[in-house]
Formats: structure tokens, C-alpha cells, sequence
């Protein structure tokens, strides 16, 4: 009875079901992952549906659509959905487009739109890969040569983790793939033929969860995994900004003696990203949580094992953006030897790793750790991208609202945004003192822009009713030729 309990929890949280029977392989890194992506491709037979965040206009980008394209000119379909925001410039340089005169089908998700004034911010967060409806591919790593590596410039590949997956499951991501297709397609009537399910492939049990926005199914499961976990709780993240509740679970479950850790980058391709993560470590470690930062160029993996049996591997990130904002896509597995390859690997990552101690971490430790692992890089750091630019706002705004409300102390490394972001607010104050006009326009256009979008939402609702209502009036009022002649008025006499 408490098995069945729990498991209608977990299927009730997470909003997905357990299915048996698959067989299951955690890939680590580009050189486990690709490879193997790319061996699946070449043998497909019927199709290849793509579903990536990222998909960079790089060698390694390139690399995968001349191998797409060579399926597709053989007779595969070959399906490609990207982030329009993720993917950045590359689509519109041609990336895609021998794939495309193949044959292939590509469509980008939610770009710009006057139907959704700022609906583009919402991404479809996910990295998918399915094969003749037989195998998938999910994790964390997308497309391109960061994850490779640039040896030449003295970057080492981005430390990642997906997962394969055969079997019964597999129909689950197909169906999750066929949904986000539909939603970027322009014909909301489309869908894919449902894919086949599979045959038994292995004795694993696992739920596949994909988030869409605001539905925060696995922000419940986190909630409900860290509330449970009685032995130990290892999680793996690179974009690091828990809230309250999260922060508070994690918090009780190290007070109550479970061996929580937390895997996170001490350098990352979205640089605010880790000072805002630094911001919540004090409480965290004062309650006995463990935080380890990577040395090396970027911990991207998302990953989570509890108790020896329990893991979770996808591409939901601990912040809000993730949890409730994006399209997103993990796998929670129980298994015992799937559990105990995530915390094998977690323990070797452990060994390239500064711990993070109360009383101890200085900036000048920090350097001093990142040059005795060989992490320190002379190669000038990367010019930051546009798609990085929400990110960056969400940890500029947790350093502003600290400020404000006092909801916790402000940090010494937040003196910079505070800074830039009280200088900028005295400058609009200024601007709309001396210059209204010149505050007015970008408010009048913003509002012109969205009040386009509403009236465009109500146009098109309006044209689609009167399309519902006109085949309804047709059978209630049919044509005159086949109308009843209506009787004659009688004239009523007065009563005598």
C-alpha cells in the first residue's frame, strides 16, 4: 500500500506516469554523447526528429546538419526544431538550408510575434533526439563546439550529461516532440503520426517529464524528492538560482542529517549567473549543505541522485526561468544501477572541484584553486551573446530586489549591478525631467506594440467564431428555396 501511495505521488507531481521496461545508458560529455547521436542517425530508417535549444553555426553544428541532410536526401524525414532565441543568427546565415533543399523540415519555436508582444522570452529549454521511434536521447548538452571543446584555445569541453533510452519510453518522447511541433507549426490543427509503441527493452522504470510553461511539474518533483530523501541528495546544476521553497527544502532535509551537495560552475558562459548563486550559499551552508564549484571551463549538467536509487536527468535548471517559464524535458529514473552510475560520476567530478567553507572562501583562494587544477585560461573570454541577455537580467533583478525589500543581505560582489543599476535609474529620472518627450516615445511605442498584439488576438478570434457560427446559422436557417411558406396573418375579430 505505501508503494502504490507513493507512487501515485510521484505520478500526480510530476504529471507523467512510470513505464517499464526500458533500457537505459547515461552518456557523460560530448565524447560519450555525440558519437553515439551521431551513430543513431546514420543507421535511421524512417525518421530523425531534432528538438535543441542551441544549435550552434559552428564545425560541430555543421558537422550535424551535413549528416542530417544525408538522411534526408536518402529518404528519412528528418524533422528539426530549434530555439529561436537559443539558436541565435545561424538559421538566418543559412545554417539549415542544405538540410532543407534535401528534403528536411525546419521550423523555428516562438520567434517574435505580433500575436505575443513578449511572449518570445518563453524557450523551448529542451535537447531531444529520437531515431525510428526506437531510441532517445535526452539530457542536457545541445549542439555545438563548446561542448567539444576549443584545444587551440585552451577551452576544455563543457562537463554534461544526457541519457538513451530504448523501450516503451521512447513513445513519450515522441509524443512530446510531436506536441512542441505542433505548437511552432502554423496550422494548429497539425499533428505527427503517433509513433509506435515500443517493445520491452530493459527493466527500468522511469517517468518522462516535460514541462511546459507554468505548469511546473518538476519544480513539485524536486520539492518532493528533497522532502523525502532520507540518505543523501547529490545534485549537479549550472545555472544555480533556487527559490524560497527550494532553498528551504534543501535546507531542512541537511538539518535532518541527509547528505546534501550541490554541484555547481565557478565560471560560466552566463557570468551573473554564479555571483547571484553565491548570494544564497550562506544559509545553505550554515544549515550543512555542501556546495562544490567546477574548476573547469563550464559545469552545464542538470542532474540529481537520492538514496542510491532515485535520479533525474534533463534540461530543467534550479531557477524559475526553467521551472515555470520554459519548455523543458527530463527523465526521472528509478533504478539502482542508473543511481549509482550518477554518483560515481559525481564523485570523480568531485576531484576537480573547490569546496565552498563558511569562514574560508576568498577571491584570492578562488584564483589560487582555479590555477592549481589548470583551469586558468589566458585565452580572452567570449564575447557574450544576445540570447544571454534574460539570463542576465533575472540575477541583475534578485540584486536589485535584495536591495529594496531586504530580503537578505547584499553581498559584496553585488556592489557592480547595484551600481550600474541605480546610475541607470538616475538617468531616466533625469531624462524624464529635462527631457520627457524623450522618456515618452519608447513608453508610446511599447504600448502601441501591444496594444497591436490585442487587437490582432481579437481580430483573428473574431474571424474564427464567425467561421464556427456560419455553418451553424446555415443548418438552423436553411436556404429560401427550401423554407416552409409561413401561414398568412389571420385577422382576429373583436369579441361581440
Amino acid at each position: 500500500m505505501l508503494r502504490t501511495m507513493a507512487e501515485q505521488a510521484f505520478s500526480r507531481t510530476a504529471g507523467a506516469p512510470l513505464v517499464g521496461g526500458n533500457a537505459v545508458r547515461v552518456l557523460r560529455d560530448a565524447t560519450e554523447n555525440y558519437p553515439v547521436w551521431e551513430a543513431a542517425i546514420a543507421r535511421a530508417r524512417h525518421t530523425v526528429h531534432v528538438e535543441m535549444y542551441i544549435f550552434h553555426r559552428d564545425a560541430v553544428g555543421r558537422r550535424y546538419v551535413d549528416l542530417l541532410t544525408r538522411k534526408a536526401r536518402d529518404g528519412v524525414t528528418v524533422r528539426v526544431l530549434y530555439d529561436w532565441f537559443g539558436t541565435g543568427v545561424g538559421p538566418a546565415l543559412g545554417l539549415f538550408s542544405p538540410l532543407m533543399a534535401a528534403g528536411g523540415t525546419v521550423r523555428p519555436f516562438n520567434p517574435p510575434s505580433l500575436t505575443a508582444a513578449l511572449g518570445w522570452v518563453r524557450r523551448d529549454h529542451r535537447k531531444l533526439i529520437t531515431v525510428d521511434a526506437e531510441v532517445a536521447f535526452i539530457g542536457g548538452l545541445c549542439i555545438g563546439q563548446a561542448w567539444e571543446g576549443r584545444p587551440d584555445l585552451g577551452q576544455e569541453p563543457w562537463r554534461d550529461t544526457a541519457v538513451e533510452i530504448m523501450g516503451p519510453a521512447v513513445e513519450e518522447a515522441e509524443q512530446a516532440f510531436a506536441e512542441s511541433w505542433r505548437l511552432a507549426s502554423d496550422n494548429p490543427c497539425e499533428s505527427l503520426p503517433m509513433a509506435p509503441s515500443g517493445a520491452p527493452a530493459g527493466s527500468v522504470n522511469l517517468r518522462l517529464i516535460p514541462t511546459d510553461p507554468f505548469t511546473a511539474n518538476l519544480l513539485r518533483l524536486d520539492l518532493l524528492v528533497t522532502t523525502l530523501a532520507r540518505r543523501s541528495l547529490w545534485i549537479s546544476d549550472a545555472y544555480f538560482i533556487g527559490t524560497g521553497p527550494y532553498l528551504e527544502a534543501l535546507r531542512r532535509a541537511a538539518a535532518d542529517g541527509v547528505d546534501v551537495r550541490l554541484l555547481l560552475p565557478q565560471d560560466s558562459d552566463v557570468a551573473w549567473t554564479v555571483s547571484i548563486s553565491r548570494s544564497l550559499y550562506r544559509p545553505l551552508l550554515e544549515a550543512g549543505v555542501r556546495i562544490f564549484e567546477w574548476s573547469g571551463t563550464m559545469m552545464h549538467a542538470k542532474t540529481a541522485v537520492a538514496d542510491g536509487r532515485w535520479a533525474r536527468i534533463g534540461s530543467t535548471n534550479l531557477n524559475l526561468t526553467s521551472w515555470i517559464g520554459n519548455w523543458e524535458l527530463d527523465v526521472a529514473i528509478e533504478d539502482e544501477g542508473v543511481a549509482r552510475t550518477l554518483e560515481s560520476h559525481f564523485e570523480t567530478d568531485l576531484e576537480r572541484c573547490t569546496e565552498i567553507v563558511l569562514g574560508t572562501y576568498r577571491g584570492r583562494a578562488r584564483l589560487r584553486a582555479r590555477r592549481e587544477a589548470g583551469a586558468a585560461r589566458a585565452a580572452p573570454r567570449r564575447v557574450r551573446s544576445s540570447r544571454r541577455v534574460v539570463r542576465t537580467v533575472t540575477g541583475v533583478g534578485r540584486s536589485v530586489s535584495a536591495a529594496i525589500t531586504g530580503n537578505r543581505p547584499v553581498e559584496d560582489f553585488e556592489l557592480a549591478p547595484l551600481i550600474a543599476v541605480g546610475a541607470m535609474l538616475v538617468g531616466v529620472a533625469l531624462l524624464g525631467l529635462l527631457a520627457p518627450r524623450a522618456l515618452a516615445w519608447p513608453i508610446a511605442i511599447l504600448a502601441g506594440w501591444t496594444a497591436t498584439t490585442m487587437v490582432v488576438e481579437a481580430w483573428a478570434l473574431w474571424r474564427k467564431s464567425r467561421q464556427t457560427r456560419a455553418p451553424d446559422r446555415e443548418r438552423r436557417d436553411p436556404e429560401p428555396s427550401t423554407r416552409h411558406p409561413e401561414p398568412e396573418p389571420r385577422t382576429e375579430h373583436p369579441e361581440p
